[in-house]
């Protein structure tokens, strides 16, 4: 649990596609992240084909290389873990994801704006629980300080470590890292040009070490 004694870390999400690895290798230029989330470009799944090189470059990388909602598919191609999205089994397939992967690999799960839900899951042994927005959600700014509320919440009184999701800018970032989280997952738009991700990736790691938390 981040708290109030040190800054969050960083958590990449990238889509795969013809330019994932490009993508990859400017996002990962511009700062050292914790993990990396990849995850289908819209429209398409995931295969072990796509993976495999991008799961090696941040392995390589000491990156903690995670993949979106397939556990079976984490484990065949050797990733450190699964990142479940929320759904209203979550529970359920958060269960089932550590029974494919065992205790060596990482779980994590999107609790959407559930407080049961995050309490629930909190008590088995997954690896992080977070709290993001969802796409279709039209109020956006509601839905920020919604999960800037969720996530201090967290932060102040659990021990499992919490990741606030679906954050798409600096700005957003430096505000999300006030509430103790211990992960802030920046998104990477895939329309970026490399500099622009690199300088992107840089500003939002330097927000995130900038912030002082009080004791």
């Amino acid at each position: 649990m981040a708290g109030a004694n040190k800054p969050s870390k960083l958590y990449l999400v990238v889509e795969t596609g013809p330019t994932a690895a490009d993508r990859l290798a400017a996002a990962l230029s511009g700062a050292n992240p914790s993990s990396v989330l990849l995850v289908p470009s819209t429209g398409r799944g995931l295969d072990a084909q796509t993976l495999l090189p991008l799961i090696a470059t941040l392995q390589n990388a000491g990156v903690a290389a995670l993949v979106a909602d397939d556990a079976q598919l984490a484990r065949v191609t050797k990733a450190d873990g699964v990142h479940l999205t929320w759904s209203k089994d979550i529970a359920r397939r958060a269960e089932e994801a550590r029974e494919i992967l065992g205790a060596r690999f990482i779980v994590g799960a999107d609790v959407g704006r559930s407080r049961h839900d995050a309490m629930v899951i909190g008590e088995t042994d997954i690896d992080y629980i977070a709290f993001g927005i969802p796409a279709h959600v039209e109020d956006r700014e509601t839905a920020r300080e919604r999960r800037h509320e969720l996530c201090q919440w967290w932060a102040e009184i659990f021990q499992v470590p919490c990741v606030a999701f679906d954050v798409t800018d600096v700005e957003e970032a430096a505000d999300i890292v006030t509430t103790g989280v211990d992960f802030v997952a920046i998104t990477i738009p895939d329309a970026m040009s490399a500099a622009e991700i690199r300088a992107f990736v840089q500003a939002a790691d330097t927000a995130l070490a900038a912030y002082e938390p009080t004791v």
